[in-house]
């Protein structure tokens, strides 16, 4: 399987030339870094190519890196039933600069390039509608940035009055416990029910 992939991985290198930014073969898998601007036209080439036949879309996925210039990676995973290979196309970009959509080459990309946008802020050009897809129309921020606080920045509830959803501020009802990670045993402030027996035997043989 490796020695196939290698060969691949060596007939896009070819095919690509400067647009190919890197490659490598690990766990039965070919993974390719390539040119943001060009990931359409190399889409439709692991498509359409007799070598390659890459025609089932499997994925499309974000990674946030955030000490990075472009802090986020968009992945891209493909299948070849023909010929029983995968792939996995990697582009980078930042917040502002978006990533061409593949929504013509593979339908299937519409739900996914969202899904990016919406955890990620990842943006795609020339999606035909690009809006959330997980989180609640009113919804602040993108959850799976790394920057992003656990508690969220909104928070809603139902309000019988005004008969709606509203949105407030994070309220956090109760303050944070303090452990202390004792175990239970050196943690008691007095004996279990039961255990002055044990005491008792301990005194009998002499111990404190």
């Amino acid at each position: 399987m490796d020695e196939a992939l290698n060969k691949l991985a060596a007939y896009l290198g070819d095919r690509l030339g400067a647009k190919l930014l890197g490659s490598e073969v690990s766990l039965g898998e070919l993974t390719i870094a390539v040119e943001r601007a060009s990931i359409p036209e190399i889409i439709q080439l692991l498509r359409d190519d007799s070598q390659c036949r890459f025609g089932c879309l499997i994925d499309i996925c974000g990674v946030d890196y955030p000490d990075r210039e472009e802090r986020f990676e968009v992945v891209y995973h493909l299948l070849s039933p023909w010929l029983n290979h995968r792939i996995r196309v990697r582009v980078n970009t930042d917040a502002a600069t978006p990533v061409p959509s593949i929504v013509t080459l593979f339908p299937g990309a519409d739900w996914f390039e969202r899904e990016a946008y919406d955890l990620y802020g990842i943006l795609f050009e020339g999606h035909p509608d690009l809006r959330r897809l997980l989180t609640d129309y009113g919804f602040q921020g993108h959850p799976l940035r790394k920057d992003f606080p656990l508690t969220g920045f909104v928070e809603l509830r139902y309000d019988d009055e005004l008969k709606r959803v509203v949105y407030e501020p994070v309220k956090l009802m109760q303050e944070y416990r303090s452990f202390d990670f004792l175990s239970p045993w050196e943690g008691m402030d007095s004996a279990i029910p039961g255990d002055e027996k044990a005491g008792e035997a301990r005194r009998k043989d002499g111990e404190p």
